[in-house]
């Protein structure tokens, strides 16, 4: 008797595992609510912010990131390779989307990158970003070529949806005809500034 309920209470334990595994899968794999008072930003409009980058004459690559996020924390080794790849013709700079506190080398830890890492809220409003994680590349003049997403799913493994390289190579080839679907512009992920979902 003692032997059934023990194993009656792990298939039950693992059935609520499993359920809450998938629960939360489910949800972030729902697109991020659109804030009521978001205004869109088109592309080709000129994004006016304050950055301190090493060469003016290069695109930028901003990476908005929130420590709590799963999905910003699952897309570190993607945005890793990327900048491993596109560092010699980009600008990189992260910007942390946060309610908590944390410093620049917290930031720059968790990368393992001595990359430009700012807090301003108004960097997102400004490039029309609600969630994380997401990529916005300016050109050399910062009107905006790309807001999207890194990948059509959370885990930013699908090489085939790769948007950000997709991006990048892209603007760097001056492909000004390039046209996204749906999954790469619609936002995935936590909302700012708080991770919630």
């Amino acid at each position: 008797m003692k032997k059934t309920i023990v194993i009656v209470w792990l298939l039950l334990l693992l059935f609520i595992a499993g359920g809450l595994f998938w629960y939360n899968d489910w949800v972030f794999s729902l697109p991020t609510p659109v804030p009521p008072n978001y205004k869109a930003v088109d592309p080709g409009e000129i994004i006016k912010i304050d950055l301190t980058v090493k060469d003016i004459n290069k695109p930028v690559f901003l990476h908005f990131f929130n420590p709590d996020c799963p999905c910003s924390k699952f897309n570190i080794s993607n945005f890793e390779h990327i900048y491993a790849k596109y560092n010699k013709r980009l600008n990189f700079v992260i910007v942390v989307m946060s309610s908590k506190t944390f410093t620049v080398k917290d930031i720059q830890d968790k990368f393992d990158l001595s990359l430009p890492v700012l807090f301003d809220p108004a960097i997102a409003i400004s490039c029309g970003v609600y969630s994380t994680p997401q990529v916005v590349l300016l050109d050399a003049g910062h009107k905006l070529y790309y807001r999207g997403n890194y990948n059509r799913e959370r885990y930013c493994t699908d090489e085939k949806t790769n948007y950000a390289k997709a991006a990048i190579d892209g603007l760097l080839a001056h492909n000004t005809h390039l046209v996204f679907g749906n999954l790469a512009l619609t936002a995935y992920g936590c909302r700012l500034p708080n991770c919630t979902k």
